[in-house]
């Protein structure tokens, strides 16, 4: 029995949700592909797919051989390409998870430019601010917005970095007064992000020196989105990422506020699993992203790495 190449034919049973349409792309028999199917899971002693007459879905077994499956083709196939001289070749299925905010407000434009330029990647895309398991879960890159990465195994590179902007609306302003000070934003309601280092607390640079500040948190999310349509409606002061304040601030719907105290800036860090080669479909998307964000045009909000 090939056992890769009954991975393969499983895989693309999986991608393509069918046993008929994988056998169309392989140039097989649905009642081979089946087969090879079923060999596939008596080798392994498990069920690996759950048939019923109506649709068919991963075994929790299953799930995870699959995203092992194409870790280990994948490598497989770059290794081959190394080999044969065929690097530079940008090519084959690239799994990323990044934030929502991040996904929504700076990939999602950037996303058609890369796959116009490599037209044989297929891009599968997670948006989540929680962190992953980047190796589990069969991810090639794991973009990361932190002000310090935690030791791992992965590979960081860190292709920008990102301003924190503390702001306010208009009206919350007029009603409650503008801090001035950093100590004054104990009188204020605040707005904190739940998923940050520290929660609810800030670390602040300005003219009278460094402080920490223990904010009074009103409200808290897991999601910048949500933060900024709050403090767009008036709930309180909160310290979003210059890319989802930059458009805010110059519609007029948030101010910053104390514009003289700083934060810590945060870098935008791809985490990749650690390997002996990295993949051209891995090199070329953090090399773009990296010049993207260096090209980015609003001033301030993002400062490349190189």
């Amino acid at each position: 029995m090939d056992v890769l190449a009954h991975m393969r034919v499983f895989r693309k049973v999986v991608e393509r949700d069918s046993f008929s349409k994988a056998a169309l792309d392989l140039n097989q028999s649905a009642a081979a592909i089946s087969k090879q199917v079923r060999q596939l899971e008596a080798h392994l002693g498990t069920v690996l797919l759950v048939r019923t007459t109506r649709r068919m879905s991963l075994s929790d077994g299953g799930r995870a051989y699959y995203l092992e499956c194409c870790r280990l083709l994948d490598e497989i196939d770059a290794l081959e390409l190394a080999t044969r001289g065929c690097t530079g070749k940008v090519a084959g299925r690239l799994r990323v998870n990044a934030p929502l905010s991040f996904g929504l407000k700076v990939l999602s434009p950037l996303l058609p430019v890369f796959m116009a330029r490599y037209p044989e990647v297929r891009i599968e895309m997670t948006l989540d601010d929680r962190l992953r398991d980047v190796v589990g879960e069969g991810y090639d890159v794991s973009l990361r917005i932190r002000a310090a990465l935690a030791d791992s195994t992965l590979v960081a590179r860190r292709l920008g970095d990102v301003e924190q902007m503390i702001c306010a609306s208009p009206a919350y302003l007029a009603r409650c007064g503008t801090p001035r000070l950093a100590q004054d934003l104990h009188g204020h309601d605040c707005l904190a992000y739940r998923l940050a280092d520290s929660p609810g607390v800030w670390q602040l640079a300005g003219p009278e020196g460094s402080s920490s500040i223990v904010l009074p948190v009103r409200f808290s999310a897991d999601s910048s989105l949500l933060l900024a349509d709050m403090l767009a409606a008036g709930i309180g002061v909160g310290a979003l990422p210059s890319f989802v304040a930059a458009p805010l601030l110059a519609s007029g719907a948030l101010v910053r506020v104390l514009p003289s105290h700083g934060m810590a800036r945060r870098g935008v860090y791809a985490l990749t699993p650690d390997g002996r080669h990295v993949q051209e479909k891995v090199r070329a998307f953090c090399d773009f992203l990296a010049g993207a964000l260096r090209g980015a045009q609003a001033p301030g909000v993002f400062q490349g790495n190189h």
